[in-house]
């Protein structure tokens, strides 16, 4: 029996990669270098599946016309806003997504956000490693404490949750939830959490506001100055969601004129490129995009990838199907 063909768009997991290997004709990507477009475009008229990740834009371009041979899309990620799903659909093309697996270690990272941008962690870093500490001081580096804060969260699934976990538990966080959907009251209760009908109210009264919510139309820039001005001027955001959620040239200003305390990013508007008035910035903690960048969980996810693959080409329905 002949085996699927596969593309793998960026370089996986060793053991992935084996695994892969095993179960279909794979071509992967040894150098790890990011395909172009018409390399993407080429490979839907060649191969039974692409699995490409969040950086890959699966569009129109790469899509278009007939004669297409892909049938499924099997993506890295839980994100999918940057594959053209109506048109996937249109192909008769199954996508496929990566859901549950990132979860604890996204919503670790936001943790690490939060307390690096409030004690102040990587400039302290940074002074130690150009040689400018001079010893112990009582008001160096004085920053925030977050035990006790309050903590307001923007979009209340998987990753939300398992933030407001830690954030009661770990450190006595008042909890307040934004979520355009309801939200039953037993999970509420498990954090002692307060559902706000109204995000401007939660920008207002949190001392930590964190997004965890998709890329959509709707949600495009739903943090512009407009939205910032609400926030107290001692108050920090932290994005570990999507970089399209934040009007970044409207945070950089907010941040100049002192309106928030600061920020921490692991997500950008126009990945990898990032602002410079951000960069040179010791009041914004910035990071690669590393949510869900730990060993286990890279590797569950191209199981997972794996796993869905496995059942579309016996015929079954993939577990994870988003389209």
């Amino acid at each position: 029996m002949v085996k699927p063909s596969i593309l793998v768009t960026r370089k996986w997991p060793k053991d992935v990669e084996i695994c892969l290997l095993d179960h279909f004709n794979a071509t992967l990507n040894r150098d790890d270098t990011p395909l172009s477009q018409d390399v993407l475009s080429d490979a839907f008229r060649s191969y039974d599946a692409v699995f490409p990740t969040v950086t890959d834009a699966i569009d129109r371009e790469v899509m278009s016309g007939g004669n297409l041979r892909t049938k499924l899309i099997g993506n890295f990620g839980v994100g999918f806003n940057h594959i053209d799903v109506d048109l996937a659909k249109q192909h008769e093309i199954v996508v496929t997504n990566t859901p549950d697996v990132l979860t604890d270690a996204t919503a670790d990272l936001a943790m690490a956000l939060i307390l690096s941008i409030a004690r102040k962690v990587g400039e302290g870093e940074r002074l130690v490693r150009c040689g400018g500490w001079t010893g112990w001081r009582p008001t160096q580096m004085l920053g925030r404490q977050i035990t006790g804060a309050t903590l307001g969260i923007i979009g209340f699934g998987r990753i939300g949750q398992a933030v407001a976990r830690r954030a009661h538990y770990g450190f006595g966080m008042p909890i307040l939830v934004q979520s355009r959907s309801p939200i039953d009251q037993a999970v509420l209760n498990e954090f002692k959490a307060v559902q706000l009908s109204s995000l401007e109210e939660l920008l207002g009264r949190s001392d930590f506001v964190t997004l965890h919510c998709p890329s959509t139309a709707e949600n495009h820039h739903m943090i512009d100055l407009e939205r910032l001005r609400l926030m107290k001027p001692e108050a920090f955001l932290i994005n570990t969601a999507r970089g399209t959620l934040v009007k970044e040239r409207d945070l950089v200003v907010a941040l100049e004129s002192g309106l928030i305390a600061g920020a921490g990013l692991d997500v950008f508007e126009a990945e990898p490129r990032i602002p410079a008035a951000l960069l040179g910035r010791s009041d914004a903690v910035l990071l690669p995009h590393l949510g869900s960048a730990t060993e286990e969980t890279r590797t569950a996810m191209g199981m997972r990838v794996l796993s869905n693959a496995i059942a579309f080409f016996a015929g079954k329905p993939p577990p994870d199907r988003v389209a």
